[in-house]
């Protein structure tokens, strides 16, 4: 398709609570969006589940709602990309195209004893870090791998089909580029290495799946996606005339969430680095074509590959429970009845009162990977009021971000200069002022906040050659606010100090259990 009279990228943004589909101009601006949550499935304790089929039914209508309220022709979209969830996996049924039960959701835990047994199995080659070498993970509940290790251990269907040649895996991306060019009828099954980085499955330094990680998690490889760079250079596939745009566009481009974000926020040179806030909290750093395998609890991952060009790859510190601490106060505790009343909650006081969080819901990933840890709330008192725990809410987030920027610059061997932000929280200004504070450096936001849909687009873009190059797209980048450190260092020091305490005590919360007397 030629682009020279096509005015549009879009980007589908399939995160973990809801589905996004924008529009972009050619200077990168939201020309239309439209959005729909879907449901979290708790099936029991530990368990995160999503299902499929209503991720896929809420792609097709944000999409179409996006393209009414744009007024727009199909045949103006120059390509489409995609961002998604990381992590989630999906098993389904080529020929129907049915999934074979839901999908298992990034933050699930149900693997923990798949996890404790490879570690303990390879005790000399070095427990959870036994694969960190040749996949730049550590072994965690967190990755793709042992999940679906999982499902084929637990659904005799699953792995029936498997071993015939009719099952096929994937992340939520592959799953939206199956539906997308095709589905049952012929769709493309691939994925980028952003994603594959993700699974425990792939080699880092081959960007293909290792045959003796598919040999220890029992995977048969004929289920698997192949993988295809992020910003491929030629169309995946074309989506199809009966789907959702009822039209044959280029399905061109797709990063992981948060490499999108990276990509989003043209942090295209070794050195920079952004955090996203969200779900989650999700920092990276851009290390250019060299791989640092971390000493500090950090992941190795893939950040892009551009067709023809070596892998990009990153350092990232993952938190598994920000903005979800959020959540949970308005939804678990009623403490607020929306969102955004955590800001106006925590302006009533002017620190959190000796009130530290650590909401290791699911255990604490970065640095620690701990899944055992717990949630603690430490140091109340009867001074304490529940603007006080907004507040230590708030702040839980600027103290977990501040643990994987310190362990970043330990593995790169650098000071990081500064730090760009996205997500859905950077809009309250009492978190980015703590955490310019605590990181003492600036703190930037730019004026397009929705950089993981854009990076998406960026990526289907280039892949069609609606944008030229990495210089144009970083010409489109403006800040919008920056945060500058006005914090005393002796008191920053103290914060960080009590912040500490409060995680041993999350760490040593099973350890620490005894019998009742």
């Amino acid at each position: 398709m030629s682009t020279s009279k096509t005015q549009y990228v879009g980007a589908i943004d399939q995160g973990t609570t809801s589905t996004r589909f924008i529009l972009f101009d050619r200077q990168g601006r939201t020309v239309a969006s439209h959005q729909l949550e879907h449901r979290q499935i708790f099936p029991q304790a530990g368990w995160v589940e999503h299902d499929p089929q209503e991720i896929w039914e809420r792609t097709v209508r944000v999409i179409r709602e996006a393209l009414k309220t744009a007024g727009a022709n199909p045949r103006q979209i120059a390509a489409i990309g995609i961002t998604n969830q990381r992590e989630t996996t999906v098993a389904w049924n080529r020929k129907t195209g049915q999934p074979f039960g839901n999908a298992i959701v990034w933050q699930d835990t149900r693997t923990d004893e798949i996890v404790a047994k490879l570690a303990s199995q390879g005790a000399e080659q070095g427990g959870i870090d036994r694969f960190r070498e040749k996949t730049g993970l550590p072994l965690a509940t967190y990755f793709s791998g042992p999940k679906l290790s999982w499902l084929l251990a637990e659904e005799p269907a699953v792995r029936k089909a498997a071993e015939s040649g009719e099952a096929a895996f994937g992340t939520i991306d592959s799953w939206l580029i199956w539906n997308l060019t095709g589905g049952a009828g012929g769709g493309r099954l691939v994925t980028d290495p952003s994603n594959a980085s993700r699974t425990l499955l792939m080699n880092l330094e081959s960007l293909q799946w290792d045959d003796a990680m598919l040999g220890v998690l029992e995977i048969p490889p004929a289920m698997l996606p192949a993988i295809v760079p992020s910003v491929p250079g030629e169309p995946y596939g074309y989506t199809r005339k009966d789907g959702p745009f009822a039209a044959e566009i280029p399905v061109a481009g797709v990063l992981g969430d948060q490499q999108a974000a990276l990509f989003g926020q043209a942090c295209f040179l070794p050195g920079t680095s952004k955090n996203t806030y969200g779900t989650g909290c999700f920092l990276l750093l851009n290390t250019g074509e060299k791989i640092i395998h971390s000493q500090h609890g950090l992941i190795t991952t893939v950040g892009y590959q551009q067709a023809d060009h070596a892998p990009v790859y990153a350092l990232e510190g993952s938190i598994a429970i920000t903005g979800a601490l959020v959540q949970w106060l308005r939804d678990n505790l009623g403490l607020i009845q929306s969102s955004e009343q955590i800001e106006i909650l925590a302006r009533e006081v002017e620190d959190s009162g000796g009130v530290y969080f650590v909401p290791a819901f699911s255990g604490l990933f970065a640095p620690y990977w701990r899944s055992d840890a717990r949630g603690v709330i430490a140091g109340l008192s009867r001074y304490a009021t529940k603007e006080h725990l907004a507040r230590a809410a708030l702040e839980a987030t600027a103290f977990q971000t501040f643990e994987i920027f310190e362990a970043m610059e330990r593995d790169a061997g650098i000071s990081i200069p500064s730090l760009k932000v996205d997500g859905g929280m950077v809009v309250n200004e009492i978190l980015m002022q703590f955490q310019a504070d605590l990181l003492d450096v600036p703190v930037i936001r730019p004026k397009i906040n929705e950089t993981t849909a854009l990076g998406a687009a960026f990526a289907a873009g280039l892949s069609v050659g609606f944008w030229e190059s990495h210089e144009q797209l970083q010409a489109l980048w403006e800040e919008d606010r920056r945060w500058n450190p006005q914090m005393e260092q002796q008191e920053r020091q103290r914060r960080i100090h009590f912040w500490k305490k409060a995680v041993s005590r999350s760490l040593d919360w099973l350890e620490s259990e005894g019998s009742p007397a």
